[in-house]
């Protein structure tokens, strides 16, 4: 798996280009912020991408969603429940960032959703709690949890869509099942595993 983390906008936001080794065909993952720089960095490596994912629509992760898809001519995706919100500058916080109108998603998605990659499968995982429709990605076991789980911390439910007991039952239904071993990548911040999530976590002990 070729993987990439790249630190863009303001909120530091994490935004993943993710491609098969053998194909280059590839994923942008919550391109928030910088289009240029994820654009140039994608052509860098010589990726096709062929999908742009959002975990869910807050402005510091779909905030280049129309200059990357301008660029590469590739759908937005993004869980069915969390499409609304890109129609809300109130709600994706885009009035915030002195933006009123979003790229929109092409597609929607649900989770057990498989899509394919050349030699990779993301497998859609619907974890609500940090927004209505949060997802994160099993991409070949390894994990892209959004807002949903942090190295250390949680997403913050106090948002509109928001909801503290569903963001632990997501985490601990859908995150906490995998094996220890398993990499988490954010939406913020560095990597972490689920064991040591679990073990650590100040929200799940």
């Amino acid at each position: 798996m070729i993987l990439e983390r790249l630190e863009v906008g303001s909120f530091a936001s994490n935004c993943y280009l993710v491609a098969c080794p053998e194909t280059k065909q590839a994923i942008i993952i919550d391109p928030g912020a910088e289009g240029k720089f994820i654009i140039k960095r994608v052509n860098e490596l010589g990726l096709n991408v062929k999908y742009i994912i959002n975990t869910h629509a807050h402005i510091d992760h779909i905030g280049a969603n129309g200059d990357v898809k301008e660029a590469f001519n590739v759908p937005i995706l993004v869980h069915e429940a969390e499409a609304p919100m890109y129609r809300s500058p109130q709600s994706s916080l885009a009035l915030f960032m002195g933006k009123n109108k979003m790229a929109p998603p092409d597609q929607t998605l649900k989770e057990g959703d498989l899509l394919e990659l050349g030699s990779l499968t993301i497998k859609v995982l619907d974890t609500p709690g940090h927004t209505a429709g949060g997802i994160c990605l099993d991409i070949n076991g390894v994990l892209f949890s959004g807002d949903t789980l942090f190295n250390s911390s949680i997403g913050r439910t106090d948002l509109p869509g928001g909801s503290y007991r569903q963001i632990l039952e997501s985490i601990r239904e859908k995150i906490l099942i995998y094996p220890d071993n398993t990499k988490v990548f954010p939406g913020h911040g560095p990597p972490t595993t689920v064991g040591d999530e679990r073990r650590y976590n100040p929200f799940l002990t």
